[in-house]
């Protein structure tokens, strides 16, 4: 059996990432809300409350990496790998929590329109929260691929949709100053609620994929097969291939079928040239085979 890595340094760098989304979170809050208590739009209120989502499921996710990177114990004797999902399930609940108080100050506002003031001051303090947003999303997507996190892939589609929801809400607001339609405002406030539910039903699918053991993506699967077929030229076959994906690691396990002549030494020499060639092509994968004879 081959077992993957033990926790290195890298997962000091993901707690940097989760604690530069926290910071993130912190300066957004309070910069939204600036902008919201100088206009009164409750475009930006909608705004602003999400952020408080992106800062409880930062935290979160920092927990849950922590937890994530503790070696296998007596009670845990396959590791805390899937403690991410939790993270990414937990932030797809506050937003949906987030959206439904989104969208009902929306319909509050649409129903008593009122004016909006500072607009211009309002909107650029909210245009530099939304450019905070996005580099900090673009950072931790790139951690996400590289450290193959669940929580900080899940954090930076979240701060993404953030983004894209800030960018509307600043564009409706300009169009209420242009045009002097007050009823623009509530209208936005209520579709940045619908959009993020929409982020937090992706959020949730990923996390119950997660949870329940959802296989390698096709591309992975494929090069397993590949390596696994390149046997037969040497009389050897296989079968019952299944694969999980916890966190950042890999279980594979696979029967590996070999002529019942051979001695037990040939035999697990081709196991563990097997494990190791499947570990390579797979990281941080766990890779067990079982031994059957070729059916006469």
């Amino acid at each position: 059996m081959i077992l993957p890595k033990s926790p290195s340094p890298d997962t000091f760098e993901r707690h940097h990432f989760a604690w530069l989304s926290i910071a993130a979170a912190v300066a957004t809050i309070t910069l939204k809300t600036l902008a919201w208590w100088l206009t009164g739009s409750v475009g930006l209120l909608s705004d602003a409350l999400e952020s408080f989502v992106n800062l409880a499921g930062a935290s979160f996710a920092l927990l849950m990496i922590v937890v994530a990177a503790r070696p296998p114990d007596d009670e845990h004797p396959f590791g805390h790998a899937k403690a991410e999902y939790f993270s990414s399930g937990f932030e797809g609940i506050l937003i949906f929590g987030a959206a439904a108080a989104i969208i009902w100050a929306g319909v509050s506002r649409l129903l008593a329109p009122q004016p909006l003031e500072a607009v211009g001051i309002g909107l650029v303090v909210s245009a530099v929260a939304t450019a905070i947003n996005l580099g900090v999303a673009i950072a931790l997507r790139r951690a996400a691929v590289r450290f193959r996190s669940v929580a900080l892939d899940a954090d930076a589609r979240h701060l993404m949709t953030d983004v894209v929801t800030s960018v509307g809400v600043v564009a409706g607001v300009a169009a209420v100053s242009l045009t002097g339609w007050l009823v623009l405002d509530p209208l936005i406030a209520i579709a940045v609620g619908l959009n993020i539910l929409l982020e937090g039903a992706r959020l949730l699918r990923g996390s119950v994929d997660g949870l329940m053991d959802r296989s390698l993506d096709a591309a992975e699967l494929a090069r397993l097969r590949v390596a696994l077929d390149a046997l037969g030229a040497r009389g050897i076959a296989w079968r019952g291939l299944r694969t999980r994906r916890a966190g950042s690691h890999a279980w594979i396990d696979v029967v590996v079928l070999v002529p019942g002549e051979w001695t037990v030494d040939a035999g697990h020499a081709v196991a563990d040239e097997v494990e190791a060639t499947l570990a390579s092509i797979v990281e941080q994968a766990t890779v067990v085979t079982h031994l059957e004879p070729i059916p006469r």
